[in-house]
């Protein structure tokens, strides 16, 4: 019903200024709420992004990595395109890796101390595995493709310097992308 003509607007969600006070006002509760439901805690800012969670492999880089090397743990088709994508803007080392295995675990890894960030996938649902614990990066941002599993179980925001995820699975339709950033970063 509100997707056709939302509240009493006389008009579809879809046909209203990004601009106009009643968008910023279900845009603003709805940053409040997903906010919320993840307990985001101060100082992280989420975005609410096109493209789709492929995108972020670049920006994540491209924002990140400023010249120096990141560290991606390799643990699924995903986390391998992320580091493949990486290699363009700067060093990936990568830190541990399951591909000669089909990756039929998460593997283990050596993290880099002056990495500009380290990259996991945490779900790999085409091969059936995921993170049971995060890896320990210390000052060392933790960015982390969450796609498969954003908002099916609670995490602890504060351990990451970035969450991405590709909405499709779990919250929104196909080319939203959520983006949970510390906003030292």
């Amino acid at each position: 019903k509100d997707l056709l003509c939302y509240g009493s607007t006389g008009m579809s969600v879809m046909e209203m200024s990004h601009r106009s006070k009643m968008y910023l006002e279900i845009f603003d509760k709805t940053v409040a709420d997903f906010k919320d439901v993840m307990g985001v805690p101060e100082g992280y800012k989420v975005l609410f992004l096109q493209g789709g969670a492929t995108a972020m492999f670049s920006a994540v880089a491209m924002n990140l990595m400023e010249g120096g090397k990141a560290d991606y743990i390799d643990s699924g088709n995903f986390a391998h395109n992320a580091l493949v994508e990486a290699q363009k803007y700067g060093e990936v080392v990568i830190a541990g890796s399951s591909r000669e295995d089909n990756y039929t675990y998460i593997p283990e890894y050596t993290l880099s101390p002056d990495a500009k960030y380290v990259h996991i996938t945490t779900n790999n649902t085409i091969y059936g595995t995921r993170y049971d614990k995060l890896p320990e990066t210390g000052n060392v941002p933790l960015v982390a493709d969450m796609s498969s599993c954003i908002l099916s179980e609670p995490i602890d925001v504060s351990k990451f310097g970035v969450i991405y995820a590709g909405a499709q699975k779990n919250v929104a339709p196909a080319g939203l992308t959520i983006v949970i950033i510390r906003e030292d970063l």
